[in-house]
Order: structure tokens, then C-alpha cells, then sequence
């Protein structure tokens, strides 16, 4: 029986020896530590635009027809965090000298994808459009997604960039050849009001 003991109790040292040589005992703990996800969240990546704006607008007035006649614009927004940040919604108000614009914009953060969806509503229609999704990288949001347009579907891109504490810029850009140009349509210059 005591040969058996310090047979074991030899054995167990051994195996205590063998796990503290370096480097194995960092493998094993590897070995049995699960993958860290190295994709950054993005919950707060909107978390700039948070607050009262105002905007400064030019709209082009007839999108991919060749057009180069653009219209001043100015308005409000105003845009609050719900369920913790994982969500906002932005109350958008413009108008120019023929055009009121009353559009509701909800971001929503999808964590497993860690990407956002913008789905916007304008008050003359009652519906949401279809959302657009994206991410930021580099301090730049962009987001794609496809809608018909006058008879035929085309891709819809809208970029966040130049974000600062006090001012951003949004622009949006419409392409009917898949995506190989862009015509952009659309450009907001905000500046922080409270």
C-alpha cells in the first residue's frame, strides 16, 4: 500500500513539475481559454450626434437625371439615446423656399452584427422606408441599402464623417450602375445648438 501511495504522490509531482516549465503552462490555460471576439463594439459610435442641431442643407432637385441645380435648405434635429444607447431617435425638421421635410430617423444597434440600422420615416408617407445598415470605421459611418427609384431599383449610400464635439456632416448619395458611381444628393452641415 505504501509503494502505491508514493508511486501516486510521485506521479502527482511530476505532472505539478511538468505543468510550471515555461510555456506550458501558458498553453494550457490557452488550450482551455475560449476565443476572445476582437470585433469592437459599436454601440456608441452615434453617441456625437446625441442632442439639438442645426443644419445647413443643399439638395439636389432632380437626382440622376444629370441635374446640377441644387437648393438651399436650413433646419433642426434633435436626437435622444432610448434603451440605454442602444437605440436613438432623431426628429428632423428643413425647409426651403417650396419644401418642408418632416422626417423621424430610428438607429438601431444590432450586437451580434455590431453594425446599425437607420430607418427613417417621412410624416407624407406613415411608413418606414427600408433600413439602412453599416458601421463606422476610422471616424466614418456608412451605411447602403437598395430602393426603387423612378421605375427601376438603385443602391443608396449615406456617410457620418468630419465628427467633432460641436458639428458633423451627413451626406447621401444615390448610384444606378451597382454601385461603380455615386451622384451625391444631399449634404447637411450640422452644428451643435444647446
Amino acid at each position: 500500500m505504501k509503494t502505491i501511495n508514493r508511486i501516486l504522490l510521485i506521479s502527482i509531482i511530476y505532472q505539478l513539475i511538468s505543468l510550471l516549465q515555461p510555456g506550458k503552462l501558458f498553453a494550457q490555460q490557452n488550450s482551455n481559454t475560449p476565443a476572445v471576439n476582437t470585433q469592437r463594439d459599436g454601440q456608441h459610435d452615434f453617441d456625437f450626434h446625441l442632442g439639438k442641431w442645426k443644419s445647413t442643407i443643399t439638395r439636389l432637385v432632380h437626382p440622376l437625371t444629370g441635374s446640377t441645380t441644387w437648393v438651399p435648405m436650413t433646419g433642426t434635429l434633435n436626437a435622444r439615446k432610448v434603451w440605454g444607447g442602444r437605440a436613438q431617435i432623431e426628429e428632423f425638421e428643413a425647409d426651403d423656399s417650396t419644401h418642408h421635410i418632416e422626417d423621424l430617423l430610428l438607429f438601431l444597434y444590432n450586437p451580434q452584427s455590431h453594425q446599425w440600422s437607420l430607418n427613417a420615416a417621412a410624416s407624407n408617407e406613415g411608413t418606414m422606408n427600408t433600413p439602412m445598415t453599416g458601421e463606422f470605421k476610422n471616424g466614418r459611418g456608412e451605411f447602403y441599402d437598395q430602393e426603387p427609384f423612378k421605375g427601376k431599383v438603385i443602391l443608396v449610400r449615406q456617410v457620418w464623417s468630419d465628427i467633432t464635439p460641436t458639428s458633423h456632416r451627413f451626406e447621401q448619395a444615390f448610384s444606378d450602375d451597382g454601385g461603380k458611381t455615386w451622384e451625391v444628393n444631399f449634404i447637411a452641415n450640422l452644428e451643435r445648438i444647446d
